[in-house]
């Protein structure tokens, strides 16, 4: 296994065809899906040479916290579906490499028995429910287990149509169910999962209710699923700690410009005033390069850590996030940058528009 697309081709063919394609599917055509993917091939990298690249130093800090690398877990939902080891192996495999993990609401292992395994910062992902109760619940007790940011995810006020998990009426296996989230059946009797947990979130949940939720918590508050610069300054207005540009990985609105084209806008929106993340289509160390070089602090990875879990758990996982590492880092020294602070937008030109994937790979996204 010496890249990612090596990771997709094994996982697929050990994890369970419905739980398959909730993991990979995305809404609608799944165009945003494609495209996610497509608009990182659309940007070439401009090498300077001669430079001294016999340490290339990945360090950061996110909201205060150092890590390693500038590369994140992404909030993913029901880890317990390609590994039974599920979330505290992704946790595990985060810490083995110095990156901060997201643990989403939706996860099938309690947020505190995964801060307890974890050797590296942890944010928890919130969604906030028509019952404002458990939302703050969830924050609570977050906040006691040692998460150090509250990730509001604001692009799912309704759920998108995904017509994979339509067709396949998709549910948890037998024995699998969120475990922070109360209510559920864990014998596989929802045939709606998905929908029967949408729900439960609340439509109605808008900018004014951040003051709610602020009063809650002493944590820094992170918006995820911002893609307009609108919607950037009136979250750097209102005192959020981060964004992260995101189009929830295809999984939403079907047609919505990629994160990576709204990157740009929204740095300029925030204007230094929040960091700035982004996630969705990362699949290449030179991926990352070009979201850090359009002004991106980190990115999130979330598909391809569950690839690396259901081949070999936590070491998959690991794995997953030293193939990125190590990517990026030869990326950095091949284009002459020795620390993320030497990386902007000098080091890129738009190349070709050309959204169709090689015929060598194996999927098309």
């Amino acid at each position: 296994m010496v890249a990612l697309d090596d990771y997709y081709t094994a996982a697929r063919s050990l994890v369970e065809p419905a739980a398959w394609d909730y993991i990979d599917g995305g809404s609608g055509d799944e165009t945003t899906l494609r495209e996610n993917l497509a608009g990182y091939r659309r940007y070439r990298l401009r090498p300077r040479v001669l430079v001294d690249v016999s340490r290339c130093d990945m360090r950061t800090t996110l909201l205060g916290s150092p890590v390693a690398l500038p590369i994140a877990v992404a909030p993913m939902g029901f880890h317990g579906l390609v590994t039974p080891e599920a979330e505290p192996a992704c946790a595990r495999a985060a810490g083995a490499v110095g990156a901060l993990m997201v643990v989403s609401t939706f996860a099938t292992s309690r947020l505190e028995d995964v801060a307890r395994v974890a050797r590296g910062p942890l944010w928890m992902q919130l969604y906030v429910f028509r019952d404002r109760a458990v939302s703050e619940d969830l924050v609570k007790r977050a906040e006691a287990a040692g998460y150090r940011a509250l990730v509001v995810t604001v692009d799912a006020p309704v759920r998108g149509r995904r017509v994979r998990d339509l067709r396949n009426a998709f549910a948890l296996p037998s024995g699998l169910a969120p475990a922070n989230f109360p209510g559920i059946p864990d014998d596989g009797s929802s045939a709606e999962l998905s929908a029967h947990l949408a729900l439960r979130i609340d439509p109605a949940f808008t900018w004014d209710d951040l003051d709610w939720l602020r009063s809650l918590t002493r944590l820094p508050i992170v918006l995820k699923g911002v893609l307009t610069a609108e919607d950037a300054a009136r979250a750097a207005e209102r005192g959020v700690a981060a964004i992260v540009v995101s189009n929830h990985g295809g999984r939403q609105l079907d047609g919505a410009v990629t994160a990576l084209d709204a990157l740009p806008e929204v740095i300029s929106a925030v204007a230094g005033r929040c960091e700035v993340l982004i996630d969705g289509g990362i699949r290449r160390g030179s991926d990352v390069l070009v979201a850090l070089a359009l002004g991106a602090r980190a990115v999130l990875v979330g598909r391809p850590v569950l690839w690396g879990m259901a081949v070999s758990g936590t070491e998959g996982a690991r794995e997953v996030l030293s193939i990125l590492g190590t990517e990026l880092e030869t990326a950095m020294a091949l284009c002459g940058r020795t620390d993320l602070a030497s990386v902007d937008a000098s080091l890129l030109r738009l190349g070709f528009q050309d959204v169709s994937a090689p015929a060598s790979e194996p999927h098309p996204w």
